[in-house]
C-alpha cells in the first residue's frame, strides 16, 4: 500500500463483507443452483438495504459521498457488520465527503510526565501506552520486563505490529495464540487507516510488513478491522514461563488516538504468582543495571 486509495478501499471493503454472506443467513431465497458470486449479489445488498440498485453499485463502485447516516446503517444491517466495521464504513463515507488532502507526517508523540507517573504507580501489572500504529510510547517497568522480546527489537519506537510480523519466529515462541495476534494487529492496523489516511508513518508502516511478510499481505488483503478492546493474552515469557493475562485497553480523552494498555490475572492463579515473580526478576536486573552504571561512573 504505497497510498491508500480510497475509491479501492471502498470497494475492496463492500465487496468483501458483501461475499461472505450466504443468501440464507440474510433471509432471501437462493434462486438457483448455480449461482456465479460468492456470496450476496449487489441486488440482494440493494434490497436489504431499501435503496435501488443502481445507487448501491455506485457505492460499492467507491461514491460514498452522497450516503446519508441513515442509508449508511441500512447498509450496515445488509451487510451485517460488527460494530469496528460498521465504524470504519463511517469513516470511509466521512472521507468521501471531505476534500482529498496531502499526506502528512504526524509529529512525534511525546507522553506527558504525569502519565509515565501514572504508569510507574502500578507496581503490580504490566502498563504501557501505545498509539493506532502499534507504537510503544511508554511503558512501566513490569511492561519492560513483560515485553522484553519486543524490545530487543533496537528501532525506537518499538512497534508490536513489526515485532509478529517482521520477527515472526520470536513472536511464535512469545504469543501463545500467534495467528489470532497477527489477524488482530493487521485488522488494528486497517481500522487505523481509516480514522488517519493521511498518516504518512502509518502509511509507511503498511508498506514496510508488506513488502517483508506474505502472511501481512493476506491479512491486509482481507479487510478484516478491530477496535481496541478489552480482552485475553497468552504469552510464554523466557523467564517465568506461560502467563495467562486480561488486558484492559483503556482510551486517554486528553490524548486522541493513545491508548493505556493494562495486563493483570486474578489472585491466586499461577499466572497472578508468575508476574510477582517477573517483577522481582525485574527489579534485580534494574538494580544490576543501575550498580553498574555507577561503578562505570
Amino acid at each position: 500500500m504505497a497510498t491508500m486509495d480510497l475509491r479501492t478501499e471502498i470497494r475492496e471493503f463492500l465487496s468483501s463483507r458483501r461475499a461472505r454472506i450466504a443468501p440464507e443467513r440474510a433471509g432471501l431465497p437462493a434462486y438457483g443452483g448455480n449461482r456465479r458470486v460468492k456470496g450476496l449479489r449487489r441486488e440482494e445488498v440493494a434490497l436489504l438495504a431499501g435503496v435501488s440498485v443502481d445507487y448501491y453499485v455506485r457505492m460499492e463502485r467507491g461514491s460514498l459521498a452522497g450516503a446519508s447516516d441513515g442509508v449508511l446503517d441500512a447498509l450496515a444491517s445488509a451487510l451485517q457488520l460488527d460494530e469496528a466495521e460498521r465504524d470504519h464504513l463511517f469513516h470511509l463515507a466521512r472521507r468521501s465527503r471531505a476534500p482529498s488532502g496531502p499526506r502528512r507526517r504526524r509529529s512525534a508523540v511525546t507522553v506527558r510526565s504525569t502519565l509515565q507517573q501514572v504508569l510507574d504507580a502500578i507496581s503490580v501489572a504490566p502498563a504501557w501506552i501505545s498509539n493506532g500504529r502499534y507504537d510503544v510510547l511508554a511503558m512501566n517497568q513490569l511492561a519492560r520486563a513483560l515485553f522484553s522480546p519486543v524490545l530487543a527489537d533496537p528501532r525506537r519506537p518499538a512497534n508490536t505490529a513489526r515485532f509478529v510480523y517482521q520477527n515472526s519466529a520470536a513472536a511464535r515462541d512469545f504469543f501463545v495464540d500467534y495467528d489470532q495476534v497477527a489477524g488482530d494487529a493487521a485488522a488494528k492496523l486497517r481500522m487505523e487507516a481509516g480514522r488517519n489516511p493521511h498518516d504518512e508513518e502509518l502509511i509507511a508502516l503498511v508498506g514496510e510488513l508488506s513488502t517483508c511478510s506474505e502472511l501481512f499481505r493476506q491479512r491486509w488483503a482481507s479487510q478484516d478491522v478491530r477496535l481496541h478492546r478489552s480482552g485475553s493474552k497468552r504469552v510464554h515469557h523466557p523467564i517465568v514461563g506461560r502467563l495467562d493475562l486480561d488486558v484492559e485497553s483503556l482510551e486517554l480523552p486528553a490524548e486522541p488516538g493513545l491508548h493505556l494498555n493494562v495486563y493483570t490475572a486474578p489472585a491466586g492463579t499461577p499466572t497472578f504468582d508468575n508476574l510477582a515473580l517477573l517483577a522481582s526478576w525485574a527489579a534485580t536486573q534494574q538494580t544490576l543495571a543501575t550498580e553498574l552504571e555507577a561503578h562505570n561512573g
